[in-house]
């Protein structure tokens, strides 16, 4: 099954490493990392990693712990600097002076974004303007990039995640007690198969939720490979029944067998919509997770003009999906056919046009501008949309160019961001 989360598995090469989390018990930071350790992660190489980072104040041991039973490794971080706010630009800065390994830093880099992004919706501020309490503390920041550390280490080319196990009742926060799962998971976890267990436990944080929406490509049953370990990272208390521990799996898997992701076509057929209507639809079918949909025009019976809306869907979100497209298009029934796609790699990067960022999708050989983010920055310059995305793509095309995300003189701005600075400001609209 698929989520709407992570880059999509690489399509070429004779074999990739997989490492798969199996969320029985949930997952969080330090459970992760800890799974990855009892996995054969070097603990060694993790630490080195880690020690580029720009700050004191912690340090990182493991501690092998039974937890109902089943042998797991615990990873401890000490903290002996209190500073525990900082802003997402605060960690950026962090990670991206340490240096790390491209594959560690945008894993890192991904997993705090997510982090930040459902916060700012949450709060109602701005990415950027987001303060982190808990996930801004060292021990998160070592176990964000230690995880990402230790899928290094490991070669971890694709993570991929069971369905997301979550509790129940309210935790206590910095924001004082919240419902559990936490706002900040379920927003998470969005398009995630997850379910709940009657446990009075937050089983998964935050963190642990935001590792597998930057990360995770898939999500579902162990997927085929050739196991060459796997391990257990434990839970900070033990649980009555159940062992409170994340398992991780990895092993290799071959190219020519691995199968597509499997989805499901919903499709309905109809002679009495309006254009209004099915454009409706369209887009309402995305808001509830669909991961395409489309509108054919068809002949129907006896001769009658029609259209065909159709929906793909990971099969975790079939329900949903279902409804809404018979109660937004009125239709009498839904069909559904299997299939499976194979998604090509890509990412989300970001670049700036005339002050504004713009959002791009990138994968092999195509920079792809977002329409919302060109048409915001169109309707706030009073440039022509085509020019604001030729100019978007150009400057992502100049970082690319100049092979690094620092600043250079040929437009390119600070890492992570590139500036358009080729053309000058255009008139201000009336």
């Amino acid at each position: 099954m698929t989520g709407h989360h992570g880059p999509a598995a690489p399509e070429s090469g004779p074999s990739v490493t997989i490492a798969w989390f199996h969320c029985f018990a949930g997952i969080a930071g330090d459970m992760a990392l800890g799974s990855l350790l009892d996995a054969g992660a070097d603990f060694t190489e993790v630490l080195n990693l880690l020690e580029r980072l720009p700050f004191s104040g912690w340090h990182l041991s493991t501690e092998p712990v039974l937890r109902a039973g089943i042998a797991a490794t615990s990873a401890v971080v000490e903290v002996t600097d209190d500073v525990i706010v900082r802003t997402h630009s605060h960690i950026v800065g962090l990670v991206e002076e340490a240096r790390l390994p491209p594959r560690v830093a945008r894993r890192a880099l991904d997993t705090f974004a997510a982090l930040a992004d459902v916060e700012g919706r949450l709060h109602r501020r701005s990415p950027a303007q987001v303060h982190f309490h808990e996930v801004g503390s060292h021990d998160t920041i070592i176990d964000v990039v230690g995880t990402a550390a230790a899928l290094e280490v490991l070669g971890v080319d694709v993570v991929t995640a069971s369905s997301v196990a979550t509790g129940t009742g309210t935790v206590r926060t910095s924001h004082g007690f919240l419902p559990n799962p936490s706002p900040a998971v379920v927003r998470l976890l969005q398009g995630v198969p997850t379910w709940g267990r009657d446990v009075s436990v937050e089983l998964t944080t935050p963190t642990g939720a935001a590792l597998l929406a930057a990360v995770a490509t898939s999500f579902g049953p162990l997927p085929p490979m050739l196991i060459a370990s796997s391990g257990f990272g434990a839970g900070s208390n033990e649980l009555d029944g159940l062992p409170n521990c994340t398992q991780v799996v990895v092993g290799q898997s071959l190219a020519v067998a691995q199968p597509g992701q499997p989805v499901l076509l919903l499709e309905a057929n109809l002679d009495d919509a309006t254009g209004e209507t099915l454009a409706h639809s369209v887009q309402a079918l995305l808001d509830v997770g669909a991961l395409d949909a489309w509108i054919t025009p068809v002949i129907m019976k006896k001769g009658r003009p029609g259209h065909t809306v159709s929906a793909l869907v990971d099969p975790a979100l079939t329900e949903s999906v279902r409804r809404t497209l018979r109660a937004e298009t009125g239709s009498l029934g839904v069909r559904a056919t299997s299939q499976e796609r194979w998604p090509a790699t890509r990412a989300m990067d970001e670049v700036e046009v005339q002050g504004v960022a713009v959002r791009v999708k990138v994968s092999p050989g195509r920079v792809k501008v977002e329409h919302a983010d060109a048409a915001r920055v169109a309707a706030r310059t009073g440039l022509p949309l085509r020019e604001v995305v030729i100019r978007a793509e150009a400057a992502w095309r100049r970082r690319v160019d100049a092979g690094t995300d620092a600043t250079t003189a040929d437009g390119a701005g600070p890492r992570g961001v590139v500036r358009d600075h080729e053309h000058p400001d255009p008139p201000t609209p009336a």
